[in-house]
């Protein structure tokens, strides 16, 4: 967790805007947010249902044979020509607060995994959040620093990308980082079956 800190603080807090699919809130703190998908299909070459492998062929045609874990549901109701959808997401987060007295730095998170029922097509649906929040501790106009407090207890000071953003914020005010990602897969017949 504390290099996940260090990494999102250093790279996104006070920084000048750089990444794709940002947009910053209409506030008067700074904030970023991006995200970034990627959809992936795949036929069904061949499955051995004993052993659990399944060899899949990619759209450019090429192929992967990989061992089906025990935990993927209804693995029987596969057949060849079958086509695997698999969405992925990762988006992160980062807003600056004013914060009342006692604010404190902290982390936490939220995990969710929804499957298939017995019978259906294999298909899930997962996500796993982690919230990481740190207080503002120390602003240096001058130096074009900031020190951040994290859930730990540390301190690091970090050199502002966008000096403009140092004036938007204040000591005490809480930056809260949320760093999401998300699977969503399914399998799908196709009407060759």
């Amino acid at each position: 967790m504390h290099k996940f800190f260090t990494l999102i603080a250093a790279l996104l807090l006070f920084t000048s805007p750089a990444w794709a699919g940002e947009s910053t809130a209409a506030t008067d703190k700074p904030s970023i947010f991006t995200s970034q998908t990627v959809k992936l299909t795949a036929t069904v070459e061949a499955i051995n249902q004993a052993t659990r492998e399944v060899t899949l062929r990619g759209p450019e045609g090429r192929t992967v044979t990989i061992v089906a874990d025990k935990e993927a549901r209804n693995l029987d109701q596969v057949s060849v020509g079958d086509v695997l959808n698999i969405e992925y997401k990762q988006s992160l987060s980062i807003e600056v607060f004013a914060a009342d007295d006692g604010a404190a730095a902290g982390t936490g998170g939220l995990a969710a995994t929804t499957r298939s029922d017995k019978g259906e097509m294999p298909a899930l649906t997962a996500i796993d959040a982690t919230v990481v929040t740190a207080v503002v501790e120390e602003i240096n106009l001058a130096a074009n620093t900031f020190k951040l407090k994290g859930p730990s207890g540390e301190l690091k000071e970090f050199q502002a990308r966008d000096p403009e953003n140092l004036r938007k914020a204040a000591v005490g005010d809480i930056v809260v980082i949320t760093y999401t990602e998300g699977i969503a897969a399914n399998v799908e017949k196709t009407g060759s079956q």
